[in-house]
């Protein structure tokens, strides 16, 4: 089963993946900037997100792995590659498994250590949202206001919002594995993991993802990495400050 992906101007292979509960869609306008400056961009749904294929099997080793299908599928080689959070322990390990597929490494505010659950009470929301009875999209926005208090990450989530059938809305996401995996996606780099290649880590100076000490570990990982950090920005700092983000990316990968 090969992921699914929407693919962008012409140019040297440019891969993006995207975090947990998120989807290719949310990179869509900064995928058609990359495209613009001579890239060929694939925006890739994980499995149990976005259009891509379901699985009862979700852990990091598995997201690599459907990612290099996906290179032989395409024939992708020197890929740039960037990911965002979970999709961003996916870039490390990948870079680390298969370093001669990848020429420059893009992190986005994750680092390679252990993380402890913290999004149980959007899971729980999300569950909340009983597809039965609810009908409409500003329902589903009423009912998740209980769980995230915050405007922009409910739209975040509501992405994954779609009409199944004719008055029917459904989760993209595979809710059920994704709940029952949750322990997976805090799982630090193995320690063995290296990749010697160029690497960029990016962090949002609002944002607890990265830290100071955090930076020791990355180097011991990327012995190349350089950490710059986002202003204005938190843990979806692609999207709070898509500008500077742009910038920098592009300033790395030229």
């Amino acid at each position: 089963m090969i992921l699914h992906s929407n693919i962008l101007g012409q140019g040297q292979a440019f891969i993006i993946l995207h975090g947990f509960l998120g989807m290719s869609d949310n990179w869509k306008t900064l995928g058609k900037r990359f495209a613009q400056q001579g890239y060929k961009v694939h925006l890739i749904d994980q499995r149990n997100h976005g259009r891509s294929f379901n699985s009862d099997i979700f852990n990091y080793e598995v997201l690599v792995e459907d990612l290099k299908r996906y290179c032989e599928e395409y024939n992708l080689k020197n890929i740039v590659l960037l990911g965002h959070s979970m999709g961003g322990k996916t870039a490390m390990l990948f870079a680390a498994k298969y370093p001669e597929l990848v020429s420059k490494l893009v992190v986005a505010d994750i680092a390679p250590r252990y993380y402890p659950k913290h999004h149980e009470l959007v899971l729980e929301g999300l569950s909340a949202l009983d597809f039965k009875v609810l009908k409409t999209r500003k329902k589903a926005d009423d009912i998740l206001t209980n769980y995230v208090s915050e405007f922009n990450r409910r739209q975040f989530l509501l992405k994954n919002l779609y009409w199944k059938d004719k008055g029917q809305l459904d989760l993209r996401i595979n809710l059920k594995v994704l709940k029952e995996n949750i322990e997976e996606m805090g799982k630090a780099l193995p320690n063995n993991s290296i990749f010697k290649g160029e690497t960029l880590f990016l962090k949002g100076d609002k944002s607890n993802y990265i830290t100071l000490y955090d930076e020791t570990l990355i180097l011991e990982h990327f012995p190349k990495a350089e950490v710059k950090t986002i202003t204005n920005a938190g843990h979806w700092l692609h999207a709070e400050n898509s500008k500077e983000f742009y910038e920098e990316v592009i300033r790395f990968i030229k």
